[in-house]
């Protein structure tokens, strides 16, 4: 297994950006990553369209789907263009860890022999989404997650009134098709290899 870890895909955008900056930093003028590919200029050039997108997003929130999709589109280019510098630092360092670090990024811990499934995902957050009926959920990653499947309840919520919402590779998700007054619940549960983990402990929301 690869003792590079980037998982930027688990990362929040404004912790993308501030990852993004120290991998940048720790490449400058660093004497084992002589000719980084992609180029730090190219490494840069993604970084700054992507924080340009999120804030503009933040700005514009009423803009709704198109600022959605502008941000997406350039977390996409963003997350390839990191990945295939990751693989560069990869194939020059190796296993050898004071390389990997040295260049801003960080690496596996050893891998624990568990048959237990991941966690219960911590810290759930709600927002109100872009558009009517939408709210925005984030948590944080849990270890060992191959993904997390989200469940959500109309109040009263009872044992049996949790429906699957939806399912994401992210520690992030965006709930669409609520009825605008109504408060829901959700919780979400991480699956990994050895099946899903427990529920997270539910968070509520009117929907906008």
């Amino acid at each position: 297994m690869s003792k590079l870890k980037l998982n930027l895909r688990k990362l929040p955008v404004p912790e993308k950006i501030a990852k993004a900056r120290e991998i940048i930093a720790a490449l400058t003028g660093n004497p084992d990553f002589p000719t980084p590919n992609p180029s730090l200029a190219a490494a840069t050039t993604v970084t700054n369209d992507l924080e340009t997108a999120y804030h503009d997003r933040q700005v514009h929130k009423q803009a709704g789907e198109v600022k959605t999709a502008t941000q997406n589109e350039r977390e996409d280019v963003f997350d390839r263009t990191f990945t295939q510098l990751a693989a560069h630092v990869e194939s020059i360092a190796g296993d050898n860890e004071r390389m990997i670090k040295s260049a801003g990024m960080d690496t596996r811990a050893p891998a624990a022999s568990s048959t237990a499934p991941p966690d219960a995902p911590q810290s759930l957050n709600i927002t109100t989404g872009d558009a009517d009926g939408e709210v925005d959920l984030s948590w944080e990653p849990v270890d060992g997650a191959k993904s997390y499947q989200i469940e959500q309840s109309p109040d009263p919520v009872t044992a049996t009134s949790w429906k699957h919402a939806s399912a994401t590779t992210k520690s992030k998700a965006t709930i669409e098709g609520l009825t605008s007054g109504t408060r829901y619940s959700f919780r979400v549960a991480a699956v990994g290899t050895n099946g899903q983990g427990a529920w997270s402990n539910p968070v509520s929301k009117i929907a906008p």
